[in-house]
């Protein structure tokens, strides 16, 4: 059986509960031929987070790892293509910590690509019947710190893992007041079990 890892984040900020983890739990659900997944809660922790995933994947040992996020204001799930060796944090993490200008690696590269097939991941999505767009950058908060160590990860010690990052709208229940655009978890999920059977079969381009 191949092995897929999906991670999703604890609540943080001012917004109730986390999109990007009840996405994961669903997508779990979902039956994709071949292959078992894992699910990892992460918390909002510059520190925190990178040592939870880089554990799950010791454990687990994992040929695929998809990191979700949630984005306010995004409309449609969103595929990253780029991780960037900073962090520069527009409101301190759950441990209250929020570093400005600071690298992630002192000797990384200033940014990784994805290991996605970013386009094909997109059209899948779609495909499924949800909405999907390219991103350029998944920030500089504690996504993007998730993403560019799994990345790190991958160049340094994982050659054979295909890793990236997806960021989720955030659903119904979080924004009452209509102030963001929502999605609902079950098409979120359906959107990242696509992504998922298009990083086990596909190519990166």
């Amino acid at each position: 059986m191949r092995r897929v890892l999906l991670t999703g984040f604890e609540p943080f900020g001012f917004i109730d509960g986390n999109s990007s983890w009840e996405a994961v739990k669903l997508a779990a659900e979902h039956p994709i031929e071949g292959a078992v997944i894992e699910t990892v809660l992460l918390p909002v922790t510059f520190s925190g987070a990178p040592l939870s995933m880089e554990a799950a994947i010791e454990a687990f040992d994992p040929e695929v790892v998809v990191a979700v996020g949630q984005a306010g204001g995004r409309a449609a799930v969103a595929v990253e293509r780029v991780a960037v060796n900073l962090v520069d944090a527009s409101m301190p993490d759950n441990d209250g910590r929020q570093p400005i200008g600071d690298v992630l690696v002192a000797d990384g590269p200033g940014a990784y690509f994805t290991g996605l097939p970013l386009r094909s991941c997109v059209e899948a999505a779609r495909a499924a019947g949800v909405p999907a767009a390219e991103s350029m950058t998944a920030g500089t908060y504690v996504c993007n710190t998730v993403f560019y160590r799994l990345m790190h990860l991958v160049a340094t010690r994982r050659p054979g893992l295909r890793g990236g990052f997806v960021h989720v709208p955030l659903m119904p229940g979080q924004s009452l007041d209509g102030a963001y655009p929502t999605l609902s978890s079950e098409l979120a999920a359906k959107a990242i079990a696509a992504i998922v059977r298009t990083a086990l079969d596909g190519d990166p381009h």
